[in-house]
């Protein structure tokens, strides 16, 4: 079970530097981290919460970031860290970045995880100018990511989602489309010179079908959640499931182009719902209920 205690973080040590929690992004794999979801056996007990922001209120000796050396008074980005839902952490100073100032603390605290996820996807993917690519669950956190980020690299998007949603997929500038039987000839009608590439980010055996209907290169085809239906049709597994590329060097790598992305106007992130950190138990029920439309943010 989830509990709040309190507890002594010590001093910092060399490279780390302490940080005033100002909000945490609350992800499914929070849970299966702790579930044993991940194949084995979670270390319990275990502090919980891989991406935070904040302002850094103590900086130990070489303590150096991503982005250069890291002063009191900081406004930053964690990730990934270990025990984000928390008032105050002591991290590594080379898991922060600066947080844009354009970006509330609660915008930003959902900025690291989900797009590093789509990062990811289009790289292995190769997705660049001129394609046309197919992002199944594209009202979704990393579904959101990774429309802004394709258009971002001059593709063009067809996103699925419920009919509700279509306005959301549309204001990120995707066309949307909705899931469900006759997807692909939805699809075609759309995209009639074809899919380069598609990205299923649901999970669904209907994301995996169509994606294989519709692009001929499987290896330009990637998914981060139908890891058994993926490993069967021979496409890209991305994150970590069983079998799947974690890509941690390519994710770490993508932090600095998420924040750039930010401050040039060209990516956001959408905030679902708050909860105060003692409702961190109601925080995992709704993120787990897998019908949110952005991010799911705990606030200490």
């Amino acid at each position: 079970m989830l509990a709040i205690v309190d507890v002594d973080d010590g001093d910092l040590g060399p490279g780390q530097i302490a940080v005033d929690v100002r909000a945490a992004g609350v992800n499914p794999a929070d849970a299966k981290s702790y579930g044993g979801a991940f194949g084995r056996s979670a270390p319990l007990p275990m502090r919980v919460g891989m991406e935070a922001s904040g302002v850094v209120t103590a900086v130990a000796e070489g303590a150096v970031g991503p982005r250069g050396q890291l002063a009191v008074g900081d406004e930053v980005i964690l990730y990934r860290i270990t025990g984000g839902y928390a008032d105050r952490v002591i991290v590594d100073a080379r898991t922060a970045v600066p947080k844009p100032p354009t970006m509330s603390f609660e915008e930003a605290a959902g900025l690291m995880l989900t797009g590093a996820t789509a990062i990811h996807t289009l790289t292995a993917t190769s997705v660049g100018a001129g394609d046309t690519i197919l992002v199944h669950g594209a009202s979704g956190g990393v579904g959101q990511m990774v429309v802004q980020i394709a258009i971002a690299r001059g593709a063009r998007v067809i996103g699925t989602a419920s009919a509700a949603r279509h306005e959301v997929v549309r204001a990120l500038g995707a066309d949307p489309v909705t899931y469900g039987g006759g997807l692909a000839d939805r699809v075609r009608a759309l995209a009639p010179n074809g899919i380069d590439a598609a990205i299923d980010t649901v999970g669904t055996d209907e994301a995996v079908d169509v994606s294989v209907e519709l692009v001929a290169d499987r290896s330009r085809i990637a998914t981060i959640a139908a890891f058994a239906r993926g490993r069967e049709a021979g496409i890209k597994l991305l994150g970590g499931g069983p079998g799947a590329d974690p890509g941690d060097d390519l994710r770490n790598a993508a932090r600095l182009e998420l924040v750039d992305l930010v401050a040039a106007g060209k990516l956001a992130v959408s905030v679902a719902a708050t909860y105060p950190l003692a409702d961190v138990v109601e925080s995992q029920k709704a993120i787990l209920g897998g019908h949110t439309s952005g991010k799911i943010i705990l606030v200490p």
